[in-house]
């Protein structure tokens, strides 16, 4: 197979075809790249349904894939699908869309309880200072109940 680089020097000198025979080189090997992984026996990846591994494999900027050679793209993960593999991504993205509900639901018992523990220490508190504001109003107003001792002077020694 023709390495890039060797193929874009030896196409400089034509203009720019170059570009456009580069641009194929890269379709073939990302063709090739492609029947490789979904044969299971990659070779430079590590064989993932990905457009990373892909990319890796083809020996192509990932953003070629992403950007400028879309078809190759979207027939890789048709292809994948076709035979019956959920690509990677999806996967993972699966597994963890799980552990965010997960999540969400005991964030959700959590702030439950939390409010729940909120509306019990206002109450315990508006129960406090009702007490207290009553204590006070004793101790303000003598009564009955409420008898001032008389100072008792100490003996110097």
């Amino acid at each position: 197979m023709i390495d890039f680089t060797e193929a874009a020097g030896l196409m400089r000198h034509l203009g720019t075809a170059w570009f456009i025979v580069l641009s194929y080189l890269k379709r073939d090997r990302t063709r090739a790249a492609m029947d490789r992984i979904l044969a299971g026996a990659p070779e430079q990846s590590n064989g993932a349904l990905t457009i990373v591994a892909l990319a890796t494999e083809a020996g192509v900027p990932r953003n070629a894939l992403t950007q400028r050679h879309l078809d190759l793209k979207n027939a890789f993960y048709a292809r994948a699908r076709a035979r019956g593999g959920t690509p990677d991504r999806e996967l993972r993205l699966r597994k963890q869309i799980v552990k965010l509900k997960e999540l969400r639901a005991a964030d959700a018992e959590e702030l439950k309880q939390l409010r729940a523990d909120a509306e019990a220490l206002a109450a315990a508190l508006h129960v406090s200072e009702v007490d207290n504001r009553r204590l006070r109003e004793q101790l303000s107003t003598p009564g009955p109940g409420v008898r001032i001792l008389p100072m008792q002077s100490r003996p110097r020694t």
